[in-house]
């Protein structure tokens, strides 16, 4: 079974998150953001992963540090449920419209993080959420996933179908990505190793 279980303490937060890699969408998510809570159900639909995430967090400060310590346990699990990487795609795109938007994500499960995001918004917030936040969270998830992530609006103009767009084309390209090949029998990379 691809599925791990993170738990993060700090004095900022307690985030306990279940990941299941080959699951069938469903979520139930309560992180006292109700936006991040929307968008991780999005991304776990869109994805077929099954996901539990709870957090508690300093929300009477701002929605910082709980949406952070979210997604860097998020990032945790799907590097954890990939374990060595051994007979996965590796590498997968998705296009998601939301109405006037289209949102482009591309991903490589290579091992080696980094962080594209190219968006823009218009409103200062969604929901609790400061859109300035949508990029880092984002970064969250690749670093700690260890991916290259590369997440694009097209075109748009409503910021909550681009937030929208993004999550959902994330889930679908983590979908493609972390399919096994029946293929391949060994990790997915030409060195044969992926770099830890």
């Amino acid at each position: 079974m691809r599925q791990a279980r993170i738990e993060r303490t700090t004095q900022e937060t307690q985030v306990v998150l279940e990941l299941m890699l080959d699951g069938s969408g469903k979520a139930e998510v309560d992180t006292g953001i109700g936006f991040l809570d929307h968008m991780l159900t999005l991304l776990a639909g869109h994805g077929l992963f099954d996901l539990t995430a709870h957090a508690r967090g300093d929300l009477h400060i701002d929605e910082h540090h709980t949406a952070e310590d979210v997604c860097i346990c998020l990032g945790r699990a799907i590097d954890q449920a990939l374990g060595d990487r051994r007979g996965i795609v590796r590498a997968a795109h998705a296009y998601v419209p939301m109405d006037e938007t289209l949102a482009r994500v591309v991903i490589d499960l290579s091992g080696r993080p980094y962080c594209v995001f190219d968006a823009e918004f218009t409103t200062p917030r969604l929901g609790q959420i400061s859109a300035d936040l949508l990029f880092h969270l984002f970064e969250s998830i690749a670093i700690h996933g260890r991916m290259n992530l590369h997440a694009s609006i097209l075109y748009g103009r409503n910021d909550h179908h681009k937030a929208e767009g993004l999550f959902k084309a994330l889930g679908r390209a983590l979908d493609g990505a972390t399919r096994l090949d029946a293929r391949r029998t060994g990790v997915p990379s030409t060195k044969g190793t992926l770099i830890a």
